[in-house]
C-alpha cells in the first residue's frame, strides 16, 4: 500500500499544470517538488537574532531567490531541523506556485529519523481535517523538499507551508483581535463549539484561550478572527495533539493523563445544543477525513491504520452524543 501512495502522488504531480497564479497556492493539495539551497547551518545556529539569508528554492525548472530564517518557540528548541521562515519578493515568484506570495510559514521534519516525516505528515493532515470543517481555517500545502547545503542532510524531506493570515483574513472578510483575555460572550457559539470538539477529536490539549507564555495578548495556539463583531476561533500547531503523537510529544502535568494519546475535553462550558451541532458537523465528514490519511504520500502502513483506529474511536463515542456531551460537562471550563 505503501507503493500505491508513493504512485499516487506523483500521478498527481503529471497531472498538475501551472493555475492563473494569483494566491492560488492553497486552493490545490498536489505535493510540490522543490530543492532548498542556501546555508541551512548558519540560520539554525543564528536563535537569537534569527537574521535573514539568501536562498534559492527551485520548483521545476525555475530558480527563486528567498531569504530565509529560522522562526518558532519550542521547536527552535527541541528540533535539529526547526521550522523557517520564506521570504519572497514578488517579482521573483511571477509564473510559479509562489506567485503573490511573500512571506511563509515552512513546518519542517524537526528530527531527522525517529518518524520525522511521519509525525510532519501528520500535522499536516490535522490542519487539512478542520479545514475541511471550518472555512475559518489555516489552509497548508505541501512540499517533498531536497535541503542542500554543505553541513546537512541532502535527503528529501516533507514539509508544509502554512496560509498567511492576510489571506485567510482576503478569503473571510475578517479583522484580526488582538486582545488582552477573551470574554465568552463574544465568541460565535458554532465555531468555538466545533474548535473544542474537534480539538477534543485529535486529541489536542496544547491549546487554551488565555494569554501565552511571553505575550501580552490572547491565546495559546489559537487566533482571534473577528467577524460581524463576534470572534471566531481559528487553532493551530497540533505537534504535541494525539493524533501526531511526535516523539517529543507530552502532556501538560497538571492535566493528569498519562500520554497525548489520552483525550481529555479542555472547551468552555457552552451551548449543547452548539456542541451536538458541532459532533454532527464532524460526524457528517467521517470519510472525508479519513480519506487525508489514504492521500497522504509515503505514510506507512501502521501508522494509518493507529490512527484510524484512534479516530474510529471518537466516532464510536460521538453515535451516543447525549453520553459524550455529558462527558465533557465533566472537564469543561467555567
Amino acid at each position: 500500500m505503501m507503493i500505491m501512495k508513493r504512485q499516487y502522488a506523483l500521478m498527481l504531480l503529471l497531472v498538475w499544470t501551472p493555475p492563473s497564479f494569483a494566491a492560488v497556492l492553497f486552493e490545490e493539495n498536489e505535493v510540490i517538488e522543490a530543492r532548498l539551497s542556501g546555508p541551512l547551518d548558519s540560520v539554525f545556529e543564528d536563535n537569537e537574532q534569527r537574521e535573514e539569508q539568501p536562498f534559492l528554492i527551485n520548483v521545476g525548472e525555475t530558480d527563486i531567490p528567498v531569504k530565509v530564517r529560522l522562526r518558532g518557540k519550542s521547536r527552535a528548541r527541541i528540533c535539529a531541523f526547526p521550522p523557517l521562515r520564506l521570504n519572497f519578493t514578488g517579482s521573483d515568484t511571477r509564473q510559479t506556485v509562489f506567485e503573490g506570495q511573500k512571506k511563509l510559514k515552512l513546518v519542517t521534519h524537526c528530527r531527522n529519523g525517529d518518524g520525522g516525516d511521519t509525525s510532519l505528515l501528520e500535522e499536516y493532515a490535522t490542519y487539512r481535517i478542520f479545514s475541511l470543517l471550518s472555512e475559518y481555517s489555516y489552509r497548508v500545502r505541501l512540499l517533498h523538499i531536497s535541503y542542500e547545503d554543505s553541513g546537512a542532510n541532502a535527503k528529501q524531506q516533507y514539509g508544509f507551508v502554512i496560509e498567511p493570515k492576510k489571506q485567510l483574513l482576503a478569503r473571510t472578510g475578517g479583522e484580526w483581535a488582538k486582545l488582552p483575555g477573551v470574554r465568552l460572550s463574544r465568541l460565535e457559539d458554532k465555531q468555538a463549539a466545533l474548535v473544542y470538539v474537534f480539538q477534543y477529536l485529535v486529541g489536542n490539549t496544547d491549546w487554551s484561550l488565555v494569554t501565552a507564555e511571553g505575550s501580552d495578548t490572547c491565546c495559546h495556539n489559537i487566533d482571534l478572527l473577528e467577524i460581524d463583531s463576534y470572534l471566531n476561533l481559528v487553532p493551530y500547531d497540533f505537534d504535541l495533539s494525539g493524533l501526531v503523537n511526535a516523539g517529543y510529544a507530552k502532556p501538560d502535568a497538571s492535566l493528569h493523563i498519562r500520554s497525548v494519546r489520552q483525550r481529555r475535553y479542555r472547551g468552555y462550558c457552552t451551548d449543547n445544543e452548539a456542541l451536538a451541532d458541532a459532533i454532527r458537523r464532524i460526524k457528517s465528514k467521517k470519510a472525508e477525513i479519513l480519506q487525508v490519511f489514504e492521500e497522504l504520500p509515503d505514510y506507512p502502513d501502521k501508522a494509518e491504520a493507529d490512527n484510524v483506529k484512534y479516530l474510529g474511536k471518537f466516532f464510536e463515542m460521538a453515535e451516543n452524543e447525549p453520553k459524550l456531551i455529558k462527558s465533557f460537562a465533566k472537564t469543561c471550563l467555567e
